[in-house]
């Protein structure tokens, strides 16, 4: 168990005294009841709000309160293990904050901290809000058993990102063993040659720029929370018009990660012609999973460097597209959404672009160039579109669940431009329903329009024809109400 020393060595034959303990905890807020750590309070009760420095003077693991010009220590009785790093930092920086606690029969448990300013009052600070940054990240992050080395309204970090040297230095410092292993010792090696001189400075500048790409990322652990099923189903219901068959495929997925807690060992791909709301499904399934989501066009990728990146003996070198996703939804935990699946196999560059999401989808991990370090894919959820199937390699077909979507029958299109495509135009420009009206036969005669046609876009095209020829005629014409029947139809479509 390790022991706080903010002092340095001491002197005399003093041996070193370890009073607290330390407690898992996979809390994402704190509270008074699942606090950050517990200071003794056999002495005196300590106020909820109260300043003082982290410290170990006496070779004992310490607060030092500061109240009313008198400084009183009290030793520390438990830690919850992620925060073990952080709060050794604060000490050995000498860092003035201010607990925000509760007394309990265990002792003062705090739930918050704050830096403050030598007065007393919050120092907003760049030292404050990387301690409010490093507090969330602490908190998303999963338990780990041991760890070598008004007022009360919600502190939340500032939106900044880790790009200096000493604050990815500091991160890495009270981010501790919270990072994947291969992760901290990667950081470590880079964040050495970022502070080396003994290679060139494009060298030093592309290990910083790696370092803080890294270290902006949230790695989640694989476990996954329970979803409620009521309202996966609502969700869907609200994203899509009938498709029940997909609808009840995707409930099982769900089932299936409340089971297990995590995800499935094989994606979604969703097989349909143009138009059938095929990314409209990935995108429901992401806000059912409550997680971000990042989309890959491979009918834009050419190149396999364009996936995975380019080495780093290159003065312009870059991370890959996939790396990117990662960076850009600030955690490791994503859903993946890779648009035109079937034409991957079409590159035009040097090696297919369809063998490196081989590496993404079997789930062991994906190293880019840039990097240079393997990144953990478990937590990532592919779930890929196309509009035909015989395109896609065995291989590739072999990594996903195939859901195939059927082209809306004509009832089915009447409801959606009805119910969902006309009324949405209508909101959107300000007509009222009883100013654009479609009777039953022009309705027919819409969906007769568009008969050789997928999908409801040009339904949604047609709506909005609809909508603003009424507009049109309301405003120019002074109409109180436009009705559309079969014939109306017929000439605006003519």
């Amino acid at each position: 168990m390790p022991v706080f020393d903010f002092s340095g060595k001491g002197t005399g034959k003093i041996e070193d005294v370890c009073t607290y303990t330390t407690f898992l905890s996979d809390a994402k807020e704190k509270s008074p009841e699942d606090p950050i750590l517990v200071i003794s309070n056999k002495e005196q009760q300590w106020k909820h709000h109260t300043n003082g420095l982290f410290t170990n003077q006496t070779k004992r693991t310490s607060f030092e309160f500061k109240e009313e010009g008198e400084t009183y220590p009290a030793d520390i009785l438990k830690v919850d293990a992620r925060f073990v790093n952080l709060i050794k930092w604060l000490g050995e920086n000498r860092i003035n904050v201010r607990l925000s606690g509760k007394n309990t029969e265990d002792g003062y448990a705090v739930y918050r901290i704050r830096e403050t300013a030598f007065g007393g009052g919050t120092k907003l600070s760049a030292a404050d809000g990387f301690l409010q940054y490093m507090i969330e990240r602490l908190l998303s992050m999963t338990a780990v058993e041991e760890i070598e080395e008004d007022d009360d309204a919600e502190e939340e970090g500032d939106d900044m990102k880790i790009t200096s040297l000493q604050s990815i230095s500091d991160f890495m410092t009270c981010a501790g063993r919270t990072l994947p292993d291969n992760i901290r010792l990667w950081a470590r090696r880079n964040l050495a040659v970022a502070r080396s001189h003994e290679v060139s400075p494009e060298e030093r500048r592309h290990a910083q720029r790696a370092l803080s790409i890294m270290m902006n990322v949230q790695w989640k652990s694989d476990y996954f929370e329970a979803i409620d099923p009521v309202e996966a189903r609502k969700i869907l219901d609200e994203e899509l018009y009938g498709l029940e068959r997909v609808k009840q495929r995707i409930m099982e997925t769900i089932i299936q990660i409340n089971r297990t807690h995590t995800l499935p060992a094989y994606g979604l791909l969703l097989v349909g012609p143009a138009g059938t709301g095929k990314s409209q499904i990935a995108y429901a399934v992401a806000r059912i999973l409550k997680l971000p989501w990042a989309t890959l066009d491979m009918s834009s990728i050419n190149d396999p460097e364009q996936l995975t990146g380019s080495s780093r003996i290159y003065a312009n070198a870059k991370p890959g597209i996939i790396m990117e996703a990662f960076s850009i939804a600030g955690e490791s935990n994503l859903v993946f959404i890779i648009n035109e699946l079937d034409k991957a196999a079409s590159g035009k560059g040097n090696g297919n672009p369809a063998d490196v999401l081989l590496t993404l989808l079997d789930n062991l991990g994906f190293t880019d160039n840039y990097i240079e370090c393997m990144i953990p894919t478990f937590g990532v959820y592919p779930i890929a579109t196309a509009n035909n199937k015989e395109d896609i390699s065995a291989p590739l077909m072999s990594r996903f669940a195939v859901i195939d979507i059927p082209d809306y029958t004509f009832e089915e299109k009447k409801v959606i431009f009805s119910r969902f495509a006309l009324p949405k135009v209508l909101k959107r420009i300000g007509l009222l329903e009883n100013e654009c009206i479609i009777t039953d036969d022009g309705l027919d005669q819409v969906i007769t329009q568009f008969t050789d046609t997928t999908g409801v876009r040009d339904l949604e095209q047609a709506a909005e024809h609809i909508a603003a020829n009424a507009l049109y005629q309301i405003e120019v014409d002074h109409k109180k109400q436009v009705t559309f029947d079969a014939q109306a139809v017929k000439e605006l479509f003519a």
